[in-house]
């Protein structure tokens, strides 16, 4: 298994929170959930129990018809599962709980009970038809697994000089042409393969990118699947398709009926909240007035959505031959494709964000007599400032919106970050950074 930092939430859990509290790994398909669980079960544990609903047989399923008497059901679970548990010692992990919603209602007695700790994974745990008719226990403690990070990615392919770039970082200084170029190089062998375990996987084992493009694309038909079970008319996995096309028009918001091709209706917005539960997008929500905290003068009605993982977003703007050559992905990582690709940069620090457990935020402003408008990619809070970050794909440009930003909101706005593939500098209060470096200024705010 690959090193992933949610074990260290878990032993947050484990030495805080349990056993008063179940985990609950929450997520979109494919992210380790399952692995996570059960890794940390045999880490921190004497034994644990894994009954996966996705994979059960029909005796093991009846186990839970009747709980009432939790020493008959632990004593059956113990003899139908072949393994011992011991109080307080063990740990009985309950997989892909969504599609067992009543078995999730009873986690409330369960944790009351106290004997045993208990993990729950699950995706689309929100969606409508898995939470009808049962109370969901306020006993859980949410832990949201995102596709693994930067830092976890170079983990796994063996690389341990992050904490060098974090100590370069530090120094605030250029790293130098040569070495900045070699990292962003490394950064754009991680956007093309993203943090999905399974292409992670096939990366280490040294596959081409053709066949790890294969791999994404399994995942991707894998959501789809997922969407037209929870709505036949297709329409949600077109929206999730629409993500990086919409991105790429450089549109102010996301625009539903672009993605359906029809006039928006009630049903639209069920379906958009249903692919949001799905967590394999990032919505990204204009705010009003940035100097007020963000989350209190966001607009519900103004966001634009991300795709969770940039991996999968690569593939899935190369998709038109139905798989990606792999000439495409030696020019993405030597940047000499012709197209401006701002916006698979753009999803890279939407993710990277959001994978602190971050709320994602920008702002548009009309320009003054014009038709155009300003725009702030992203806002970040730190303490009583507010952090404007702008997004290039290669070099600095014009960044007009984050100099008029400054002056407009001078009380409230921190030092503006411009992140690009240039080395580190700063031009007035702007700073500049590679984009590689942005986990490291998200952890100091």
């Amino acid at each position: 298994m690959f090193k992933r930092k949610a074990l260290e939430k878990l032993k947050y859990w484990k030495e805080k929170k349990a056993p008063k509290y179940a985990a609950l790994l929450e997520g979109a398909r494919r992210v380790g959930k399952s692995t996570i669980a059960e890794e940390f079960a045999k880490q921190e544990y004497r034994t644990y129990i894994k009954v996966d609903f996705a994979n059960i047989t029909r005796d093991i399923l009846d186990l839970f018809d009747d709980i009432a008497n939790l020493d008959i059901f632990f004593l059956r679970l113990q003899m139908s599962m072949g393994v011992k548990l011991h109080r307080r010692e063990s740990v009985i992990i309950f997989d892909e709980i969504q599609l067992r919603p009543k078995v999730r209602q009873a986690v409330k007695y369960l944790v009351a009970d106290g004997r045993y700790d208990y993990i729950e994974t699950g995706s689309l745990l929100s969606i409508k038809k898995n939470v009808r008719d049962i109370v969901i226990p306020s006993e859980e403690m949410r832990i949201q697994i995102y596709p693994m990070d930067y830092e976890e990615f170079m983990w796994a392919i063996g690389n341990d000089t992050y904490s060098v770039l974090r100590d370069l970082y530090k120094l605030g200084k250029p790293i130098g042409n040569s070495l900045n170029r070699k990292q962003m190089r490394d950064f754009r062998i991680y956007m093309a393969v993203g943090g999905m375990p399974q292409a992670v996987e096939a990366y280490v084992e040294g596959r081409t990118f053709t066949e790890i493009d294969e791999v994404k694309r399994e995942i991707i038909n894998l959501y789809k699947d997922d969407f037209f079970k929870i709505d036949g008319t297709g329409l949600i996995g077109r929206m999730y398709d629409s993500v990086p096309a919409q991105l790429a028009t450089d549109k102010r918001s996301y625009v539903i009926s672009a993605a359906t091709g029809k006039k928006k209706i009630d049903r639209d917005l069920e379906r958009l909240h249903d692919l949001l539960d799905s967590k394999t997008v990032l919505s990204c929500h204009n705010v009003f007035n940035p100097g007020i905290a963000l989350p209190q003068t966001k607009d519900n009605d103004t966001f634009k959505l991300y795709l969770a993982d940039t991996g999968l977003f690569t593939t899935i703007i190369f998709n038109s031959s139905g798989k990606t050559d792999e000439d495409i992905y030696k020019k993405l990582l030597s940047d000499s494709l012709p197209a401006d690709l701002g916006y698979l940069y753009e999803n890279a620090v939407a993710q990277i964000i959001a994978g602190s457990d971050r709320d994602l935020y920008y702002h548009t402003w009309e320009k003054e007599n014009s038709s155009h408008y300003y725009e702030i990619d992203f806002l970040l809070a730190s303490k009583t400032k507010i952090v404007p970050i702008e997004v290039k794909s290669s070099g600095i440009g014009k960044h007009e919106s984050i100099t008029v930003f400054q002056k407009k909101y001078s009380q409230y706005a921190a030092n503006g970050i411009l992140l690009s593939q240039k080395d580190i500098n700063s031009v007035g209060m702007l700073k500049l950074y590679p984009i590689y470096m942005l986990p490291f200024i998200v952890e100091e705010l």
